[in-house]
């Protein structure tokens, strides 16, 4: 697959602060790639330059083959390729939903179909109510409508479903995984670990301005061989013990129970448990 972002030695300083520090990425097309790491850790920063932003201090920095700091035509013809979606957006309350999106489309050269769109983000009994009546998911889902009107080859989502209730969120996890299907590559920055896990083929763990690992969500520090825990009700005690070969473990303990294991659970690392031992500290 060839590369859709390729980032190397990026630094971005804020006076003595390096907000990025040597910074090193590559995302391949048409994947969903989610970039995870704690407030302050140069997500922002970098996602800002990628979109072209920001402007950088020092390294190399290509968005489908394209500096992002170029500016003039050639960097307009390059925006009409990109869909940012921001984490929260207020504007054209006034505007039915089919308005604003049919308006923002005026602004692409060549834009999907409005119509055709509003279907694709589930809003299409919504097409003529105003902005301002949307709930928060559907107004999430327009913000996403006006993200893509520009058939975009790279999306850029920012914590796409805060503040969603649980089945809120799964709906827009299937529309983010829509939008893949469709051929988009899409970049997520995201503070929850079970949606990066949910939708992410790969994820990069991103601390004090550097990338620290980058791997699939199952695989992410060595997530799959990590010790297992195993639990089990022995009489009134719950007993509990880790193991490299938990299977086996789990065998003698039905061989000793002669069947079934009372209360049994066997657990590996979660991606979370992962993601806080990479960053040294509490999640967020």
């Amino acid at each position: 697959m060839s590369h859709v972002i390729t980032v190397s030695g990026l630094i971005k300083s804020y006076g003595s602060h390096k907000a990025v520090d040597g910074l090193s990425l590559e995302i391949e097309q048409g994947e969903i790639f989610a970039l995870l790491g704690p407030n302050g850790a140069g997500k922002t920063t970098t996602v800002e330059i990628l979109e072209g932003f920001r402007d950088r201090d020092a390294g190399r920095v290509e968005v489908l083959g394209f500096d992002p700091a170029t500016k003039g035509h050639a960097g307009q013809l390059w925006r009409d390729r990109i869909g940012i979606v921001l984490q929260s957006t207020n504007d054209a309350g006034d505007l039915t939903v089919f308005e604003s999106v049919a308006h923002f489309a005026q602004y692409y050269k060549n834009p999907k179909d409005p119509r055709e769109v509003i279907e694709l983000v589930g809003l299409g009994e919504k097409a003529e109510a105003l902005g301002r009546t949307l709930s928060g998911g559907q107004r999430r889902r327009l913000d996403v409508a006006l993200g893509i009107i520009g058939n975009p080859e790279l999306i850029f989502l920012d914590e796409p479903t805060t503040g969603f209730d649980p089945e809120a969120r799964r709906a827009f996890w299937s529309l983010i995984r829509k939008l893949r299907d469709e051929g988009a590559t899409i970049l997520l920055t995201t503070h929850y670990l079970d949606e990066a896990e949910a939708l992410a083929d790969r994820v990069a763990v991103i601390n004090r301005g550097q990338i620290i690992a980058v791997s699939t969500p199952d695989q992410l520090g060595g997530r799959a061989t990590s010790l297992a825990t195993v639990s089990w009700r022995d009489g009134f005690e719950v007993r509990t013990e880790r193991s490299a070969n938990p299977t086996q473990l789990v065998t003698k303990l039905s061989e000793h129970f002669g069947g079934e294991v009372p209360e049994l659970s066997v657990k590996r690392a979660s991606l979370e448990d992962v993601y806080l031992e990479m960053i040294g500290g509490s999640h967020e």
